[in-house]
């Protein structure tokens, strides 16, 4: 089945400043996003990439630059419903002032419950990037095969929820997941279930390149977990 590499924007200057960024708009990778977005195109090139799909914000755009640039011949899209959580009036504020903030013990508690003033909830944002997903899961089966690898670029609150989705955790567990920026999450789905290869990774991603069906490189695609663990090669 089609595998998803999720990855997180690289560094950006709210990042290093300490704001809650949200969607505001202008918020760019500062000098080592860059760099690690440059690097994005070596760290994946053993992936036979179907297609590149990013949020629509400046530094998520930024981060897949370089990796379209290195790979014309890829599908290159936006999908807004990857895009940041709307955190409404708390946009562009810093988050040592959030923190004094009552609603920030629940976003860390009982984000299910959690509302952002002017905003969306969470629960709205982990719906809206699960929907994503699944929509652009079966599209690209469709058009590249069930072996098909493709990349979402997208922020670090959708992918620690679509990561708790694939788990089948509550949303409330969601804040026990960290990406890094520029960080690549793997997920693997099936029929029955998804399975996560990778959270978080910032080293080698060859062992994610698919391999060609044989003793050793055949992959069982009815969804069940491998007897044992499996030797974590295929």
């Amino acid at each position: 089945m089609a595998t998803l590499i999720l990855v997180r924007h690289g560094r950006s200057t709210a990042n290093t400043s300490g704001v809650l960024a949200g969607r505001t708009p202008g918020v760019a990778l500062d000098e080592q996003g860059l760099a690690q977005a440059a690097a994005l195109p070596g760290r994946l090139a053993g992936l036979p990439l179907a297609a590149v799909v990013s949020s629509p914000l400046q530094r998520c755009l930024e981060t897949v630059q370089p990796l379209v640039d290195a790979r014309p011949g890829v599908e290159a899209h936006q999908e807004e419903r990857i895009s940041e959580c709307d955190y409404g009036d708390w946009s562009g504020r810093k988050l040592a002032e959030l923190g004094d903030d009552p609603l920030m013990a629940v976003v860390q508690q009982h984000p299910s419950s959690a509302v952002f003033p002017g905003g969306e909830s969470m629960r709205a944002m982990q719906a809206r990037a699960v929907d994503a997903v699944r929509d652009w899961n079966t599209r690209v089966e469709a058009e590249h095969g069930e072996g098909a690898v493709f990349l979402m670029c997208s922020h670090g609150d959708i992918i620690k929820s679509l990561v708790a989705d694939a788990l089948g955790m509550h949303l409330d567990h969601f804040q026990r997941i960290h990406a890094d920026p520029c960080s690549v999450t793997a997920i693997r789905y099936t029929r029955l279930r998804p399975f996560l290869l990778r959270l978080g990774e910032t080293g080698d991603l060859g062992s994610l390149t698919p391999r060609e069906n044989g003793a050793e490189g055949k992959k069982d695609s009815s969804g069940e977990a491998v007897v044992g663990g499996g030797s974590g090669a295929a």
